[in-house]
């Protein structure tokens, strides 16, 4: 009778459906001199299970402390902001000096030239852009006339 309920026992443990209790009857009865036969082949995985609960973990895990940590990170990350705040001087200056420069010149027929061709570029952009409202008034009229009748 009893063959028969650890059977049923480990069918429900190899289901997963076994409760803490039950698998513990299942440890108690493995680890017990009267395993009938037929279950000897599973007395090695409760043993294990028993053998394993025994052991300890003697090993010492080195631990690191946070502090030191969050300093040299805080470290890394002020040298980065420092560096980017250099570069960016550094470029921005360079900047400065070429903006300096734009529109100042020293021969008045230099700056007469200058000016008139930075006018015609003008003139030229303002030009194309007459054009392209030009085809915006014909798409009104034309769409007006559509849906008006």
């Amino acid at each position: 009778m009893e063959y028969n309920k650890m059977e049923a026992l480990l069918e429900k443990y190899f289901e997963g459906e076994t409760s803490i209790a039950e698998e513990n009857e299942l440890k108690n009865y493995f680890s017990s001199l009267n395993v009938a036969p037929h279950l000897e082949q599973y007395k090695p995985l409760f043993g294990f299970f028993a053998d394993a609960q025994k052991e300890k973990f003697e090993k010492d895990v080195p631990f690191i402390q946070k502090k030191q940590k969050a300093a040299w990170l805080s470290i890394a990350a002020s040298i980065v902001v420092l560096i980017g705040i250099g570069t960016y001087a550094f470029f921005d200056m360079n900047k400065e000096n070429e903006n300096k420069k734009l529109g100042t010149y020293d021969d008045p027929k230099e700056a007469l030239q200058a000016t008139q061709k930075a006018l015609a570029l003008l003139s030229n952009n303002v030009n194309i852009g007459v054009e392209g409202v030009q085809y915006i008034y014909v798409y009104e009229v034309t769409k007006e006339k559509v849906f008006v009748q």
